[in-house]
């Protein structure tokens, strides 16, 4: 079977069922992500999928052609409604950065949709947001959009590169978010109902930017200031507080309860900023008793970030009485795997209490 009828069919849902040309679509795709517009992908332009297509550089150029990159299957996440992949929302130094959108298939009239906003996981240091379509993250935002969120999967610069740091992850997510705030009406998306959802190093950027105020976060100039309104957030797994290193202490003897300093602070040597740098990314600073409601998912056999940080959390909210809820999966680790058993609940169980959560406080 011709290889572009094969795309054709897989990406009818893409093209919102009606766009038989798959070519066109690959070129805009590539022309997308062509930042130099020099006619190659190179490692520097994708650089957050960039192991993901890497396998196709059949000439081992270092770089992908236009031909080797019709040969890509992109992910994405398989949904009725109408898809938008890789817009682009900022430019970097490093890189430029993109988000895909999932739209509801219920037409909701002229009213604009309720954001789902995705922030990928990786440690801060890999992922993209391509790790959608990957179970159990894809799960929940399958169920969403059918509920009627139109969820937007983000990308945002890795601290594997040397000039970013673990702020510039938040401040990446926020201008994603401005971004969308900005260009609200054209994308048919309500600035004011924002909902998130993060899953590990994209946890701890959920509750940033549901608890931490953007304005101190300032981003790009020509995107900050646009309001936007966190309504609530979820957390699988993610860290709440780097202050206190004995939230990251586990078992196992190979893991530093200091290992993701170099994140935070890279070169950085005045142990003053380098304190103050690790309170200004610890989520826990930032809840007061008005923040949006919070749900910390954890697992209980969790090695790469303990359950601590969830009932720390909790603890904090309960003392200054701020809406945090928590659930502990038992017998579970990172990424809801088997820990000591079978987990308990079930990840469809995961999934409907993640959903049921943001259902709670739709408008």
């Amino acid at each position: 079977m011709n290889r572009f009828f094969v795309y054709a069919l897989c990406f009818v849902g893409v093209m919102n069922a009606q766009n038989s040309n798959q070519k066109e679509f690959y070129d805009t795709e590539f022309q997308k992500l062509d930042g130099n517009e020099n006619g190659l992908l190179e490692q520097s332009e994708v650089n957050q999928v960039w192991k993901q297509i890497k396998a196709y550089d059949t000439d081992n150029s270092g770089t992908l052609t236009l031909k080797e990159f019709y040969k890509y299957d992109i992910p994405y996440l398989k949904t009725a409604g109408k898809i938008k992949l890789n817009i682009k929302y900022k430019s970097t130094p490093e890189e430029g950065l993109y988000l895909d959108i999932y739209y509801p298939e219920a037409k909701i009239g002229n009213k604009k949709y309720p954001i789902m906003l995705y922030t990928h996981g990786g440690g801060w240091f890999n992922g993209s947001k391509e790790n959608i379509v990957r179970p159990p993250v894809k799960y929940p935002f399958i169920e969403l959009v059918k509920q009627g969120f139109a969820v937007v999967s983000i990308n945002y610069r890795l601290t594997r590169q040397k000039s970013v740091l673990m702020r510039d992850c938040v401040i990446d997510a926020m201008d994603a978010v401005r971004y969308l705030s900005k260009h609200a009406d054209e994308l048919s998306l309500d600035q004011n109902q924002v909902y998130v959802l993060g899953d590990s190093a994209g946890g701890h950027i959920a509750q940033m930017l549901t608890l931490a105020d953007p304005n101190d976060f300032k981003g790009d100039e020509q995107l900050f200031g646009n309001p936007y309104k966190v309504i609530a957030g979820v957390s699988w797994y993610g860290p709440s507080d780097f202050t206190i290193k004995a939230l990251f202490e586990t078992d196992d003897p190979s893991k530093d309860p200091d290992r993701f300093s170099s994140r935070i602070s890279k070169t950085e040597s005045d142990s003053t900023k380098i304190k103050a740098m690790y309170k200004e990314m610890s989520p826990i600073f930032y809840l007061t008793k008005n923040s949006p409601p919070l749900f910390m998912m954890a697992a209980d056999n969790d090695t790469t970030i303990p359950v601590g940080h969830a009932t720390h959390m909790k603890a904090q909210a309960d003392r200054i009485g701020a809406n945090v809820e928590v659930f502990i999966v038992k017998q579970a680790g990172h990424n809801w795997r088997k820990a000591g058993g079978d987990i308990v609940p079930p990840l469809d169980d995961i999934t409907k209490l993640t959903v049921a959560f943001f259902q709670k406080y739709k408008a």
